[in-house]
């Protein structure tokens, strides 16, 4: 009978046998890495109590409502000066442009080859004047003259007469247009007696010269082709000073756009 061998496994390869002592290794690396990390992060965060959260949340809101303050008082501070300048800027905007029927008043325009009359049109230009007051000031107000003709280039000179009916001192301010109002643009009066204090003493009367010209431009504007008939209107209201010192209709804006005539 034969001899019984012994059984012997066969050995385990080198890299399996070295695998389950690196993946352990591998593992504590990173258990490690991760409770330093847990560590560090419970260091460095803070601990919020409801006293400091209480302070934070109040200093928000006291910045917020700083920025909310100082951000109203601005756009008010902005909306009132607008509304103060908005009348004296409107003005001096319309003298320059002729913007709704204003004459331009720039004095540019007064040049002695500006102010030369153009034979080269075959009719003259009626000009006739307008003139109202208001029914809050005690004047009466009428042109001396119902009309003018003139050439574009040539100077005319015209007056209106003011009269105060009342038994008190009154200063009174004058507002104008020109209509057909695309026609402004070419308007120039050279003295005027419009938006300047005019102080009439009871029962005073005063003759107010206004000194203008059809620019000779306008004879080469097309849109001017059919112009033949310009209307000057003047209308006088009782003035009264804004907080800056200027005068100004005391009826408001909104008296003195319903006094403009229809074009």
């Amino acid at each position: 009978m034969a001899a019984r061998l012994p059984l012997r496994w066969p050995a385990r390869p080198p890299c399996l046998a070295a695998r389950p002592s690196t993946i352990s290794r591998l593992a504590q690396r990173r258990f490690a890495s991760t409770e330093t990390h847990t560590a560090q992060s419970t260091l460095k965060r803070p601990a919020v109590t409801s006293e400091s959260y209480q302070r934070a949340r109040e200093a928000r809101y006291k910045e917020r409502n700083r920025s909310l303050l100082l951000y109203s008082a601005a756009t008010i501070l902005v909306v009132t000066a607008g509304s103060y300048l908005a009348v004296p800027l409107y003005r001096v905007f319309c003298s320059a442009t002729g913007y709704g029927g204003t004459p331009q008043t720039d004095s540019s325009r007064f040049g002695p080859d500006r102010l030369i009359p153009r034979t080269d049109l075959d009719k003259r230009i009626r000009v006739t004047f307008n003139a109202d007051a208001s029914d809050s000031l005690p004047w009466s107000f009428e042109p001396q003259q119902k009309d003018v003709k003139v050439l574009p280039g040539e100077t005319a000179l015209a007056f209106y007469t003011a009269t105060n009916h009342s038994d008190e001192d009154i200063i009174g301010i004058a507002t104008y247009n020109v209509t057909p109002m695309n026609i402004a643009p070419y308007f120039a009066k050279v003295e005027c007696f419009c938006f300047e204090e005019q102080r009439l003493l009871a029962g005073e009367e005063v003759d107010l010269p206004v000194f203008f010209f059809i620019d000779r431009d306008f004879v080469d504007d097309p849109l001017m082709k059919d112009v033949r008939e310009v209307t000057l209107s003047y209308t006088f209201f009782r003035a009264r000073r804004d907080s800056y010192g200027n005068l100004v209709p005391a009826e408001g804006p909104l008296a003195v756009a319903n006094s403009v005539p229809a074009s």
